[in-house]
């Protein structure tokens, strides 16, 4: 039987302050440090706001505020049993910004917190300066991708399709969410799956998972984007998505990233009107942020700082 977790496992310390901020009417878990413009920083799937922890301090020591969430539905945010849409994913990203009392804030997503960046800055494009993304196509590049490489990117999802299946949060969690691990190393690069440092951040991803209602949670963002594609809804959110991107956007994607191909994500700056930048990084899969930790800071600063 596997030992009971609860959301305390992600109160990891550090040169860093936890607190609990309100915003889109749910209570989400902040990790900040400095002072300074907002860096906003939004992790994936199977992270949590730990995903950042080498982001951090370089980034604060650099002059900036920088702060880490936990998505809604994981780690210590809270997990209303709606609400994984990508409207309100947007809108949790928009009001935290007013409820951390910035108008407005860099900001840097990775994976899912890539796709949820791409949609902030096309709903919300007031309260997104410059934005970075790693590992996530424009999710209308994603879509049309889907629908017409299916031995490229289709086959690339399979793993996501699964999360489908009715009840696969206890696939997930099961065996002390050994599933965790497994999508860590086959989509992580060898190096890093390899390297001292990836046996504890696995530990705390699988932890984070276990927390009860987070797998649920986690795979309802992935439920909702299939669902939403039949329905008026869907609609809707891909013709709001058409509007162009006015935030000056940095692309960092790894050339060995088998979850999203790099040929998917590249076509993404045709809707960014605004400064674009591509860049393909060698020897880096689909966690940059945690394969080259050093290389990926020092990309978000040069960005930010409009170098």
């Amino acid at each position: 039987m596997n030992p009971v977790v609860d959301d305390t496992c992600v109160m990891i310390d550090g040169p860093w302050s936890h607190r609990f901020v309100s915003a889109n009417g749910t209570r989400f878990h902040v990790v900040e440090a400095g002072t300074g413009p907002m860096v906003l920083f939004l992790h994936g799937f199977p992270e949590f706001w730990y995903a950042w922890h080498q982001q951090l301090a370089a980034v604060a020591d650099a002059g900036f505020r920088a702060v880490a969430i936990d998505l809604r539905g994981y780690g210590a945010s809270d997990k209303p049993p709606r609400g994984y849409d990508g409207y309100t994913m947007a809108g949790d990203v928009a009001g935290l910004i007013r409820a951390l009392g910035e108008r407005s804030a860099y900001l840097v997503g990775a994976g899912y917190g890539g796709m949820i960046a791409w949609t902030t800055a096309a709903f919300h494009p007031k309260l997104v300066r410059r934005l970075v993304v790693l590992g996530a196509a424009h999710p209308l590049r994603l879509r049309a991708a889907l629908a017409t490489d299916p031995r490229g990117q289709l086959a690339a999802a399979k793993p996501v399709l699964k999360f489908q299946v009715p009840r696969f949060e206890h696939i997930l969690t099961r065996d002390n969410a050994a599933l965790v691990g497994d999508y860590l190393r086959m989509w992580g690069s060898p190096d890093w799956v390899n390297s001292e440092t990836f046996a504890d951040y696995e530990r705390c991803c699988r932890e984070a998972m276990r927390i009860p209602q987070a797998a649920f949670c986690a795979l309802e963002t992935y439920r909702w984007a299939v669902r939403a594609t039949l329905r008026l809804q869907g609609y809707r959110f891909v013709k709001l998505l058409q509007q162009p991107l006015t935030a000056p956007t940095l692309q960092l994607h790894g050339a060995l990233d088998p979850a999203v191909l790099p040929r998917t994500a590249q076509g993404s700056g045709r809707y960014v009107l605004a400064e674009y930048e591509w860049r393909l990084l060698p020897d880096a899969s689909h966690f940059p942020h945690l394969e080259q930790p050093e290389l990926v800071t020092g990309e978000i600063l040069r960005w930010v700082k409009g170098l």
